[in-house]
C-alpha cells in the first residue's frame, strides 16, 4: 500500500474513534430519521397508487378504457417506483385487478369494405390499401418505408409477387410478401410522382405528403420537387374516411 494512502487511512480511523459519545447519537439518530421518512414516503407512495388503481378500475367497470389499458398504467407506475427506489408489494397491489384479453377483438376488412376504401379520391390510397392488405404490416411501419424496401420477384420473366423488409434498423424488422398487384399500385404511385417532376431513387420515402400541383395556390401541402415525409397516417386518412 503507497505510504501516502496508509497514511490518509490512519487519520481518518483516528478521527472516527475520537467521536464524541454525542456525536454518535446524533448520528444513530438521523439514521433512524432517515428510515422514518423513507417508511413514510413509502406508505404515501401505496396509498397513491392503490386510489389511482382504484379510480381507474372503476373506468374499467364503466367500459371507458379496457383492462389492457389498466395493466400498461401498472407498468408504467412500477418502473417509476424501480427506478427512484421506491419498493412497493405489487404482487398484494395487482391481485385485485381485471385481466386483460390476450386477443384482439378484429377482422380482416371484406371486400365490399376494401372497394369502399380504395374510392377515396387520393393517388395514394389504393397502394396503402394493397401493400397492407397483402402484406399484413401495421400503420406505423410506413414511417421505416423506402422506395429500396421493396423488390420485386420474377418467375419465368413475369412479376409474381414482391419481397418487402419492415422496420429496417431496428430491432422488429422483419420482411413480407405482397401481391404483383399491390406492387404495381404501388409502381403507378412512384411513376406518377415522378412524371411531375420529382427526383424518385432508392432512399426516397415510399409515402410522402400530397403533392401541391397548383403553382398558385396558397395551400402548403409540400411541393413536387421537395417532397415532404408523411408524418401522420392516422391524421391524413383515416380521420378523413
Amino acid at each position: 500500500m503507497p505510504a501516502d494512502l496508509k497514511k490518509g487511512l490512519s487519520i481518518a480511523t483516528e478521527n472516527m474513534l475520537e467521536m464524541s459519545e454525542s456525536q454518535r447519537l446524533q448520528f444513530e439518530g438521523g439514521k433512524s430519521f432517515g428510515r422514518e421518512k423513507s417508511n413514510q414516503q413509502s406508505s404515501w407512495a401505496l396509498g397513491s397508487v392503490i386510489k389511482f388503481l382504484q379510480m381507474t378500475k372503476a373506468r374499467v367497470e364503466r367500459k371507458e378504457i379496457t383492462a389492457a389499458t389498466l395493466l400498461n398504467s401498472v407498468k408504467v407506475i412500477k418502473l417509476f417506483c424501480e427506478m427512484n427506489d421506491v419498493l412497493l408489494p405489487w404482487k398484494r397491489i395487482t391481485r385485485g385487478l381485471p385481466r386483460a384479453r390476450r386477443y384482439a377483438d378484429d377482422r380482416a376488412p371484406t371486400l365490399e369494405e376494401i372497394q369502399k376504401i380504395v374510392e377515396y379520391p387520393d393517388k395514394r390510397i389504393k397502394a396503402i390499401v394493397s401493400t397492407m392488405a397483402s402484406s399484413g404490416m401495421r400503420l406505423g411501419a410506413w414511417n421505416y418505408l423506402k422506395w429500396k424496401h421493396i423488390t420485386p420477384i420474377n418467375k419465368d420473366g413475369k412479376i409474381v409477387a414482391a419481397k418487402i423488409v419492415l422496420y429496417q434498423g431496428d430491432p422488429e424488422q422483419y420482411f413480407s410478401f405482397i401481391t404483383r398487384e399491390a406492387f404495381f399500385e404501388l409502381e403507378k404511385w412512384v411513376s406518377y410522382r415522378k412524371a411531375w417532376g420529382e427526383s424518385v431513387t432508392e432512399e426516397s420515402w415510399l409515402m410522402r405528403n400530397r403533392l401541391d400541383r397548383n403553382k398558385g395556390s396558397k395551400r402548403k401541402p409540400g411541393t413536387i420537387t421537395n417532397p415532404k415525409k408523411l408524418q401522420s397516417f392516422r391524421k391524413e386518412f383515416l380521420i378523413r374516411l
